[in-house]
């Protein structure tokens, strides 16, 4: 049993794994969107997600921690220059892995994973969706109002459906030119 192991080995060797890491996470800092195996984007999301953090801090410790993980000056000064400051206001779950289907070749699960965008774009989301949100009372309560059509189907207050014409218990009409076998 695999109980108290933090980390996926992903079939290499300590040093192989580490290599493999550093480049997907230096590839998914420069172009913060790529596609890998599903087990490698969840192994990238634990490290992925703590260089944002250690970039949160902007302390020369926390850069020289980035540096020693990324091996990579343009992907370290993109980490404090640019993403660390658009998740500024969260706090944890940068990435999102999205799975893609399988690879042509060995059938490999496959995703996409990639740094959330902006938060701006949400907050102007929930702007649009509070004015539609005020809007929608009035117009339920107009509704409401309105008598309901004769012989509308609905959900009735027991949650069955409303029954046509029939007593409960008696049997459903026949179509024209059914005979009873």
């Amino acid at each position: 049993m695999r109980h108290a192991k933090d980390h996926r080995k992903l079939g290499r060797s300590p040093a192989h794994r580490k290599a493999l890491l550093r480049n997907l996470m230096n590839s998914l800092v420069i172009s913060e969107r790529i596609e890998t195996t599903v087990p490698r984007a969840k192994e990238l999301r634990r490290l992925a997600d703590r260089l944002i953090t250690l970039g949160k801090r902007e302390t020369l410790h926390a850069r020289r921690r980035v540096f020693s993980l990324l091996s990579n000056k343009a992907a370290t000064d993109k980490i404090f220059a640019s993403l660390a400051g658009r998740f500024s206001g969260r706090e944890g779950g940068y990435t999102r892995i999205v799975r893609t289907g399988y690879r042509a070749g060995d059938g490999a699960d496959l995703a996409i994973i990639e740094y959330l965008p902006a938060e701006e774009k949400k907050a102007a989301a929930k702007g649009k969706k509070k004015a539609a949100a005020k809007k929608a009372p009035a117009n339920a309560a107009a509704a409401k109002k309105a008598p309901a059509k004769p012989g509308a189907r609905g959900k009735g207050k027991s949650g069955e459906k409303a029954k046509k014409g029939r007593a409960p218990g008696a049997p459903r009409k026949r179509k024209a030119g059914t005979e009873e076998k």
